[in-house]
């Protein structure tokens, strides 16, 4: 004859589905601890914020040498403007070094003579040392006063 044993585990202490229970139920089983969302999603959001702000930085960097370089262009248009309405009694020759010079009746002068050279006082406003380049278009090596 079997004997019926009986379940000493009371039936209303057993869980009929443990793999569902948000704590470990047996003594081997695996630590679940919660996870903090809040502090998750916090730190998610500061790599972000460190991670844009950097590129935001490389953007700003960017602009600013465009700006640079734009106003660079704008520098040697107007120069490059005066120098051929300037009177320029010589050929000019490309890689060669000249001075561009304002007269007194805001006409302008191409000189091969630097404001050094003139000695003591110069007979006209300095604007300019310029550089023709072989393409004909004029390098703008320093510059002195609105241009």
């Amino acid at each position: 004859m079997e004997e019926k044993r009986q379940n000493p585990i009371d039936p209303d202490k057993v869980a009929e589905n443990p793999h569902l229970l948000p704590y470990a139920h047996t003594v081997g089983s695996a630590i679940i601890k919660p996870i903090d969302k809040g502090r998750t999603k916090g730190v998610a959001m500061s790599a972000m914020y460190q991670q844009t702000e950097t590129q935001l930085v490389q953007i700003k960097e960017q602009v600013e040498l465009l700006l640079k370089q734009a106003q660079g262009i704008h520098d040697r248009i107007s120069i490059s403007e005066k120098i051929y309405k300037a009177d320029i009694g010589f050929k000019a020759i490309p890689g060669r070094i000249y001075y561009l010079y304002e007269r007194e009746n805001s006409s302008w002068m191409l000189s091969l003579i630097s404001p050094e050279e003139w000695g003591s006082k110069v007979p006209f406003k300095f604007v300019a040392e310029v550089k023709l380049l072989s393409d004909h278009t004029w390098e703008v090596i320093r510059q002195d006063g609105l241009v």
